[in-house]
């Protein structure tokens, strides 16, 4: 999967963010300290949440990985897809066990009071825990990047498309921690709406490169070797003549 994919939903989905993460920005400490240590905290904060995204990658890629040996990665790529569209489509209801919502309010109460202990201490390295406690959050569109990472195919493949997630929502969630309104109520409504949208356009693709039709860039041929191993199609074939040794 491309990586400008990853930094699009990070970028595009930092309105979620907001509204999850957000309350948790403007409570970091350090308030009353230079703006020098400000910035600082609030950088070491957001590098926080980045590494416990790139280590979730690394993890999920590494399961993806197991797929792509085992000859497995269109189909992979197609169920993947289509859970994404189940979460747009499906009543909330029924979406929040796809998006972890029920998941979130049981884990964010145990992680609460770790915050608190966090929180107290005021200083530049609790931030950066605080950071790596918030990266583990359940979250709907981190599920979407985790989902990517898998379709990578490879562990590093997948920890470099979590952190360039990551690095898609810092530049709101900085702005959020420093100062605490990024966009008007409205504002925030009418592009939250585009939110889905994005969703839609990632899963299409998808479940297009699972389909393998032939497509350069977005639905390249994958065709089976022996062994389970696979190769992708290029746009252009060479000339079978220029393959016979000459003797």
């Amino acid at each position: 999967m491309e990586l400008w994919t990853a930094f699009i939903i990070g970028l595009a989905g930092s309105l979620h963010c907001i509204g999850m993460c957000g309350p948790i920005a403007i409570a970091l400490p350090l308030q009353d300290k230079s703006k020098y240590r400000l910035l600082i905290g609030r950088v070491l904060y957001n590098f926080g949440r980045i590494i416990t995204y790139a280590v979730l990658g690394l993890i999920f890629g590494f399961i993806g990985q197991g797929f792509f040996i085992g000859g497995y990665q269109q189909t992979l790529s197609i169920v993947l897809g289509v859970l994404m569209l189940l979460t747009i489509f499906l009543p909330s209801k029924y979406a929040s066990y796809l998006t972890g919502a029920r998941l979130h309010e049981k884990l964010t109460g145990k992680i609460r009071g770790l915050w608190r202990k966090l929180m107290e201490k005021n200083s530049i390295s609790s931030l950066f825990l605080i950071g790596l406690l918030n990266g583990f959050l359940p979250c709907g569109l981190v599920y979407i990047a985790i989902a990517g990472s898998i379709a990578t195919g490879t562990a590093l493949g997948g920890a470099l498309y979590m952190a360039v997630f990551g690095f898609g929502t810092f530049p709101v969630m900085l702005a959020m921690s420093l100062i605490g309104r990024v966009l008007n109520y409205k504002m925030k409504l009418k592009l939250k709406k585009l939110l889905p949208v994005g969703v839609v356009v990632l899963a299409t693709l998808f479940i297009l490169r699972g389909l393998s039709m032939g497509i350069p860039y977005i639905s390249p041929k994958i065709e089976k070797q022996e062994g389970g191993q696979t190769t992708v199609d290029c746009c252009h074939k060479e000339d079978p003549t220029e393959s016979i040794p000459i003797e």
